[in-house]
């Protein structure tokens, strides 16, 4: 069984533990986590890997790339990149335990062994990864926060932005997509306004010329079958 604690981000944290003459209504994939994908999923004890996750966590050399993917949902891109990119490490960073487990258990299930997910708040990045640790950046489809008294909460911000920028090396990119118009003009200002170099941006992905190297994701299918645009954007930390 499981019990459950606040964590040093003050959220509830759950970890395995010894329940006598107890019932407990747990979340199945809470359990799964701390089971199944104990050692593939990490909760905020993945701080202590900063600076670490190639020796640590991958067992891989130092030049091997690091990427990580802020917000997988069930995984379908996170499994797609960590199978198509054997010789990549890649990141996955959830908050909700069903699609952690979904994306982890989906790389799994291709018998991926470079793949790794953290339960951790994405704003929080500087406190899972040294400056220059990453490679490349995925941000796809985050939550646009559409009201206006919820735009603090978007994830795209400029203080977010400078912190990616700290942790990721030169040379790198930061793949951003959307199906919300509005969020796209508040990120695209906002990327325009950032130390990251804009390298090019689309208000219609599937009508681009990156439509050939793009991924659709399941969530994405769902707009392309209602004809609604997805909203993308490049950048890249610039070698000075």
């Amino acid at each position: 069984m499981l019990c459950a604690e606040l964590d040093l981000l003050g959220t509830v944290c759950y970890h395995p533990c010894l329940m006598i003459g107890k019932s407990s209504a747990v979340n199945p994939y809470v359990e799964l986590m701390y089971t199944d994908f104990k050692d593939w999923a990490y909760d905020t004890r993945a701080s202590g890997f900063r600076g670490l996750w190639r020796s640590e966590v991958f067992d891989c050399a130092s030049k091997i790339p690091l990427d990580i993917e802020i917000g997988t949902g069930n995984g379908t891109h996170f499994a797609h990149r960590a199978q198509q990119s054997p010789a990549r490490c890649i990141v996955g960073l959830e908050l909700k335990f069903k699609t952690l487990v979904q994306s982890i258990r989906r790389a799994r299930s291709l018998g991926c062994q470079n793949a790794r997910m953290v339960r951790y708040k994405a704003e929080s990045v500087v406190e899972l990864f040294a400056p220059s640790e990453v490679n490349d950046v995925f941000i796809y489809f985050p939550d646009p926060w559409p009201k206006l008294k919820q735009q603090k909460n978007r994830l795209i911000q400029k203080k977010f932005l400078e912190d990616l920028f700290l942790v990721m090396q030169q040379g790198s990119y930061l793949d951003f997509k959307t199906d919300d118009w509005r969020y796209f003009r508040w990120a695209t200002k906002q990327f325009f306004e950032s130390p990251f170099e804009v390298l090019f941006y689309s208000e219609d992905l599937h009508s681009s010329f990156r439509k050939e190297k793009n991924f659709v994701t399941q969530f994405e299918s769902l707009f392309i079958k209602k004809r609604q645009p997805t909203y993308y954007c490049r950048l890249q930390k610039q070698d000075y």
